[in-house]
């Protein structure tokens, strides 16, 4: 079906905006002379992407290896722990403030730790469970809110039959909590990257070779037009990995909603 003129607007908004703000960067880099160094016009950067692309996409690689490692460390640990705080009270009543403190405890200050706990020739370790650190409380929380948002017509239904916790959990609570959980993943799997982004930055070794090991290269030669082409490859991998969650969560979704 072809699409109307607005919808077609509509769907070229988004890349009209970013043409537009490249066009008047180049415009204002070039008429102002600005150095290279301090701020590169579009067009630099887009050599400087050309020139390292080879040593930007292994860089992208390994962040995305460690980054997705994190979240998939953050899942299997975070999602029994909240099915666990269904089943008891108790364990809720515990875990909570393990989990607040996770959440507001800022990964630069606990980094230099793990990087010594990991040791020195193995900084993906640490950067990998910095990661996973930042990338739990959303899953938890998101799952816990999930777990507690059970119909109360349907518990007291449970309750009417006599249903066990485990049962409750297993054909209430679960299918309650899977629109919450996805939500609480996709948000984890941002974090991720940030948090592997920001543990590399600390472990400052270049044995990780990630992205940000690019960036932190590339400032201390003053190569800004680099930095910039590390960052765009950074954002594209964020972006299509944000995307990638969201497929998966609309075919979830599908599938919850049809049961």
């Amino acid at each position: 079906m072809t699409p109307t003129p607005r919808r077609a607007l509509m769907l070229a908004a988004p890349w009209l905006l970013i043409a537009a703000i490249l066009a008047v960067w180049q415009i204002v880099c070039r008429a102002a002379h600005v150095p290279v160094f301090l701020l590169p016009a579009p067009s630099d950067v887009g050599s400087a992407l050309a020139a390292s692309w080879p040593g930007l996409l292994h860089a992208a690689v390994n962040t995305l290896v460690m980054s997705l490692q994190a979240w998939l460390v953050a899942l299997l640990i975070a999602t029994p722990l909240a099915m666990l705080t269904a089943l008891s009270p108790l364990i809720e009543r515990a875990l909570a403030p393990v989990a607040a403190t996770l959440q507001v405890t800022p990964v630069v200050a606990i980094a230099p730790l793990f990087v010594i706990w990991a040791g020195l020739e193995h900084p993906e370790r640490a950067i990998t469970v910095l990661a996973a650190i930042v990338a739990f409380f959303p899953i938890f929380s998101g799952a816990v809110a999930g777990l507690a948002s059970a119909d109360k017509d349907l518990e007291r239904l449970f309750d009417l039959y006599g249903a066990t916790r485990t049962q409750r959990l297993a054909r209430l609570r679960l299918p309650s909590a899977l629109p919450y959980w996805l939500e609480g993943a996709k948000v984890a799997v941002g974090l991720s990257i940030v948090g592997a982004v920001v543990a590399e930055f600390v472990a400052g070794s270049g044995a990780s070779q990630g992205l940000a090991w690019r960036i932190l290269e590339s400032s201390h030669q003053l190569r800004t037009a680099d930095m910039f082409a590390a960052l765009l490859v950074l954002a594209i991998l964020g972006a299509g990995l944000n995307a990638a969650v969201r497929a998966l969560e609309r075919r979830f979704l599908q599938a919850w909603r049809g049961r």
